[in-house]
């Protein structure tokens, strides 16, 4: 009886924990859900202006002034489309653009991106607009309702009591039936909020994506340079280890391997000049075990394992000359690779800090949403990096390609300079 009951009660845990991570899993979407609805409302706002915009060219075309004034908004087209690719790559995978469209008039009306971008507009301007306006709405309609009877008595007397503008409130069972239509809010935006997401970006990734038809050779140019720089700084990473492991831990061991045979062979005859060559041997021994250990930190730090990017980001930090100050909010973990190359384009930020920049004060930020991971690096230096030059950023570049990430740095003579990295999580 007593082995049954352990068994009933582990599998109660089990379905605890299992409704646990439903629920979590459940609200985790649901909130980035609404982030993205949010996010798509700015672009829709913007699309239907353009969408106006282009309407009044049309019409004035009839007289000859639209034809004058069509290339402007093709451009703004473009970059809204261009812009709207960003913001769908943020938050999942990569829309690949096409070739850059036409913006001559002519040639803009038999282009089939332009054709594609167009629809886009259209059904983002309405469609999108609309779910936008939902994703922005319910979150705060849900808020007012399930909070009503917080407040409800000190509203004046016949006023609306729901969200939706029909119904008033005189006794507490009337507070709380608004209470519970908060609820009813709520249980909407978990239930569809994701499936609005997707009815939303859906076709920003179907009519905004490079079609078929169209010549992705820049593309594979481009991941071919890619990987050919991955591989390139796999092959440099593997000869600094050699290097490494051949100039200092292995000439160690053989210091030591020579030190132990004269101590063994004078032991009989001199035990104090034994005695002080084993001390050698012990102190040669102590430092290539210390270097040992600096070379498998250098291939991954175990304290990314055991502490997460947040703790290894905060050692760097601590070890660094320059005094630094650390801000980090990566809610999830990344993968391993990724978290390593944040790791080391860090540390490698810090150390030129240090060594070049005459700065007094540096600060490390991180981000991590949407599927990225953003990494700033920021001193008050001199100034005055070059982006091309240094074998140091050269190296942080390459390993930034080989996520398909991107790098910028800024440094004006006179600083300050910013290292900033975005790369992708990978999960």
């Amino acid at each position: 009886m007593t082995t049954s009951a352990s068994e009933a009660g582990g599998e109660a845990a089990v379905q605890r924990e299992s409704f646990k991570d439903i629920a979590l899993r459940t609200l985790s979407a649901a909130g980035q859900a609404i982030a993205q609805l949010a996010s798509g409302l700015n672009t829709a706002v913007l699309a239907g202006l353009l969408l106006l915009w282009l309407a009044l060219t049309a019409v004035t075309s009839v007289v000859g002034v639209g034809l004058l004034m069509a290339p402007a908004p093709l451009r703004a087209l473009h970059a809204l489309a261009g812009r709207e690719r960003a913001r769908l790559a943020r938050r999942g995978p990569e829309v690949v653009a096409p070739q850059p469209p036409p913006t001559r008039l002519r040639a803009a009306l038999v282009d089939a991106t332009t054709h594609r971008e167009l629809r886009w507009l259209v059904r983002h301007s309405t469609l999108g607009l609309l779910l936008g306006l939902l994703g922005v709405l319910l979150p705060i309609t849900a808020v007012r309702d399930t909070a009503f009877p917080l407040y409800w008595t000190f509203m004046p007397e016949n006023t609306t009591a729901t969200s939706l503008g029909i119904g008033n409130a005189q006794t507490w069972p009337d507070a709380l039936a608004v209470a519970l239509l908060g609820v009813g809010w709520i249980a909407i935006i978990l239930g569809l909020a994701p499936g609005m997401a997707r009815l939303q970006s859906g076709p920003g990734r179907r009519l905004l994506a490079a079609g078929p038809d169209v010549d992705l050779s820049l593309r594979v140019a481009e991941l071919t340079a890619t990987r050919a720089a991955a591989l390139d700084a796999h092959a440099t990473e593997l000869r600094r280890i050699e290097r490494s492991l051949h100039d200092g831990a292995q000439n160690r061991l053989v210091s030591v391997a020579v030190l132990l045979g004269a101590a063994r062979r004078m032991v009989a005859r001199d035990p104090a000049g034994a005695d002080e060559l084993l001390e050698r041997a012990q102190s040669a021994a102590e430092t290539a075990l210390a270097e040992l250990r600096t070379v498998a930190r250098g291939i991954l730090p175990p304290v990314l394992a055991d502490r997460g990017l947040a703790g290894a980001l905060s050692g760097l930090a601590a070890d660094c000359a320059v005094p630094c100050r650390i801000d980090v909010d990566v809610p999830e973990r990344c993968a391993a690779s990724v978290e390593a190359t944040a790791y080391f384009v860090v540390a490698e930020a810090l150390t030129n800090i240090a060594k070049h920049s005459g700065a007094r004060h540096a600060t490390i930020t991180a981000r991590g949403s949407g599927g990225r991971l953003v990494l700033s690096v920021e001193d008050d230096g001199r100034g005055g990096a070059d982006a091309e030059g240094g074998s140091g950023l050269t190296g942080i570049r390459r390993r930034i390609a080989a996520h398909d990430g991107d790098l910028t740095l800024t440094s004006p003579p006179g600083g300050p300079t910013v290292l900033t990295v975005d790369l992708p999580c990978g999960r």
